[in-house]
């Protein structure tokens, strides 16, 4: 299998590290405000979800009358108009979505954490299995934390995890275009 990365020459990316170092402040600069600011930084998360699901339901809705049989019309339909209604509530109620995602990641971070410890005794005669665990427990620890703090604290937590990701982004594509650029 042939790497995309591969076909572009390592000059053509040399050349464009600016780009890169410029983007990386951006989203340092993104990641900044959301920090500074976590409520606006959630209610702007919960608008791009709605959006997306708002998006996803139309589509669903104008798929439905594409397909044969009144069963398929009917499956496609329903699961498009509860996606644009689900949409729709987001915009009409952000703090609402904000509550019903958040409780979603806790329960997500959970699973997740207990299915990674439960792979990494799977591993246990390998080498290094113990950080498969360490990891689990970790993210199941901070879907504990937000399942322990929640609806309070969906004011903030999409509105964290957006800034860190920004941040995180930000401090990634920063390094990536100094490195390019040696």
């Amino acid at each position: 299998m042939v790497n995309v990365m591969d076909e572009i020459p390592p000059s053509a990316m040399r050349d464009k590290w600016g780009w890169f170092v410029a983007l990386g402040v951006f989203l340092l600069i993104c990641g900044a405000l959301a920090f500074g600011n976590l409520f606006a930084a959630t209610v702007a998360s919960v608008y791009y979800i709605g959006m997306l699901m708002l998006l996803g339901g139309i589509i669903h809705l104008a798929h439905a009358f594409q397909v044969r049989g009144w069963e398929h019309i009917l499956f496609w339909a329903l699961s498009g108009l509860l996606y644009t209604v689900a949409g729709i509530l987001a915009f009409a109620n952000p703090l609402l979505a904000s509550e019903a995602l958040t409780l979603f990641l806790a329960i997500a971070l959970l699973v997740a954490g207990t299915f990674r410890v439960w792979v990494g005794r799977k591993l246990k005669p390998e080498k290094g299995w113990v950080w498969i665990v360490i990891g689990g427990v970790v993210t199941a620890l901070a879907g504990i934390a937000v399942a322990l703090g929640w609806p309070v604290n969906s004011l903030w937590v999409l509105g964290l995890f957006l800034a860190v990701d920004l941040t995180f982004q930000g401090w990634t594509l920063l390094a990536f275009g100094f490195a390019l650029r040696r």
